[in-house]
């Protein structure tokens, strides 16, 4: 006796991302229509103190405890680069500030986001950075 075997393939397709997160891999959805909402905005720190770093360093510079930032990245042993990449983060729109400072960013979104090539317009941040409003 002879049986037809019969094999379908079910292909089911799942719109997702993987990013490397802190030494571990993270999966990422699409946030919008289907996909649950976190139920607990998840502060990033790593965000969190950098923010908190380039606006200590812009008091500091306002204050005029330094003279400039080539003499603020001296006192605090950080390369001139570096400092200014953190630095630019006081350009960012206040409500993507308040989006991180509360914890809800994008889950894509990390700090070398922010620091490379930033756009200066509080539009085009919104739009980069997936914070546009609705």
């Amino acid at each position: 006796m002879t049986a037809d075997i019969r094999i379908d393939t079910l292909t089911i397709r799942v719109p997702l991302t993987l990013r490397r997160y802190g030494g571990r891999k993270l999966v990422i959805v699409p946030e919008g229509d289907g996909v649950p909402v976190r139920a607990k905005p998840t502060p990033d720190d790593t965000l969190l103190k950098a923010l908190a770093r380039a606006h200590r360093w812009k008091r500091m510079l306002e204050s005029g405890q330094v003279a400039s930032l080539n003499e603020l990245s001296e006192a605090e042993k950080i390369s001139p680069s570096y400092m200014t990449r953190i630095y630019r983060l006081t350009l960012l729109a206040p409500d993507i500030v308040e989006t991180i400072l509360d914890g809800r960013q994008p889950r894509t979104l990390q700090l070398a986001d922010l620091m490379d090539d930033m756009p200066v317009e509080w539009e085009r941040q919104r739009e980069r950075y997936g914070m546009a409003t609705r």
